[in-house]
């Protein structure tokens, strides 16, 4: 077993040096937050994530776990170091490598002879290299090995891969980052970086243009009478398509969709390609805010201006805690610039949460209290606790009982017999 050094404690690094640790290798995980560092050590877990607390508690009770405050205090004994830090999107649409390079200039010069530095976050083509660059150091190999996590299944995801993609120049060196995962039966790809750094933008565009694909044709059935549900039924058994990301609503979001097409629309743009069919993908995804908000104004009266509106749903899907880039927020940002007073609740965020990304919304500690008063209820995340509420509480909360349901959770032919205006998504 090997020795790892996992730099940020994030989504991305805390999942991965958690499941490091399972696999049985030796990882210790640094942050620059000390409160954090603290907590982990801890056991206290700052995010939701279904298995990860249990990972992390298996790997500090065993040793094989530990939380360090700075890079630096992390690689000594390191065989490899995975750079797992921030690479935001620049005001251009770029990634931002600022955190990258940081990170690699901290640690080029207290690498052992012989170590791998592993890039884990996503960054653009090339990005290799800039960190060799930095680093400095000819005894030194880097490797591309991006991560294929989904929040809320991340720790099922890092452990039962469907794939692992290497990106390295070096064949010894790429061998050895494969070898850590020698107990995961899944194919490895070992290529070069940049063909392993494109093959994660490449993903992630291809979903959330399949995502935005079923938006349209949601649109479409809409317009024509036919119910998505059915349609996106019928494609899926076709193998060629599959059921996985077909599945109609506000819009995609969440930390890596958004950043990721815009960065690879840059990339390609800095290449000397217009890549028209992603620009097409995020105006469409844009639209796609826009005519649920136009739904719920519609539902409303024609105007939501002073109504009350209740939402159920704040975090950008279910079974997380992430408010980053979430479709439910932009979506109520617009209904409040429109003169909306937003009640919102969600079982994964607090009425005490302080973030300025939910300014404007008040946040309730139950999902018929919200309804209070409300005229129209709007239903933004698929939390499956929705579908078993009592329905005839929610309508007897509301002003009148009107549900837009932009994730086509509910049962609309329920509803209707209990007497609700019932508006879905291509439905």
């Amino acid at each position: 077993m090997s020795v790892v050094a996992v730099i940020g404690a994030g989504y991305v690094g805390l999942t991965s040096a958690a499941c490091f640790a399972h696999m049985g290798h030796t990882v210790v995980c640094a942050d620059v937050v000390a409160d954090k560092v603290e907590r982990l050590s801890r056991g206290d877990i700052p995010i939701l994530e279904a298995g990860l607390a249990e990972l992390v508690r298996e790997g500090l009770d065993s040793g094989r776990l530990s939380f360090v405050l700075g890079a630096s205090a992390a690689v000594a004994a390191a065989e490899f170091v995975y750079l797992c830090v921030p690479t935001p999107q620049s005001d251009d649409g770029s990634a931002d490598l600022s955190y990258i390079r940081a990170a690699a200039a901290e640690i080029g010069p207290l690498l052992g002879p012989e170590s791998i530095v592993v890039n884990k976050s996503t960054v653009p083509v090339g990005s290799a290299r800039v960190v060799e660059e930095v680093l400095g150091r000819d005894d030194v190999s880097v490797v591309s090995n991006p991560e294929f996590m989904r929040e809320g299944s991340a720790v099922h995801d890092c452990l039962n891969p469907d794939r692992i993609v290497i990106g390295s120049d070096d064949q010894v060196a790429a061998a050895r980052v494969a070898a850590l995962f020698s107990s995961l039966r899944a194919p490895v790809i070992v290529t070069d970086p940049a063909s392993a750094e494109t093959i994660k933008y490449a993903s992630n565009a291809f979903l959330a243009a399949k995502v935005t694909f079923a938006n349209a044709v949601a649109n479409v059935c809409e317009a024509v009478g036919a119910d998505v549900r059915d349609v996106l039924l019928g494609m899926g058994y076709d193998k060629r398509i599959g059921f996985e990301f077909l599945k109609p609503g506000p819009g995609y979001g969440g930390s890596c969709f958004p950043k990721d097409i815009s960065a690879l629309i840059r990339i390609a743009e800095d290449a000397g390609y217009d890549f028209g069919l992603l620009r097409g993908v995020h105006e469409v995804n844009e639209a796609q805010f826009a005519r649920v908000v136009d739904k719920v104004e519609r539902m409303a009266g024609g105007s939501v201006g002073g109504v009350a509106i209740a939402a159920w749903g704040l975090t950008f899907k279910a079974r997380t805690d992430d408010l980053r880039q979430s479709p439910a927020l932009e979506v109520l940002r617009r209904l409040t610039e429109r003169g909306a007073e937003v009640r919102a609740f969600d079982p994964a965020v607090s009425p005490a949460h302080a973030d300025p990304r939910l300014a404007g919304i008040s946040v309730g500690a139950d999902p018929y209290g919200v309804c209070e008063g409300a005229g129209v209820l709007v239903v933004l995340t698929e939390w499956d606790d929705f579908r078993r509420l009592d329905f005839a509480k929610v309508a007897a909360a509301l002003t009148q009982p009107c549900i837009v349901d932009a994730r086509n959770l509910l049962d609309p032919a329920a509803l209707r017999r209990r007497g609700f205006t019932y508006v879905g998504i291509g439905r």
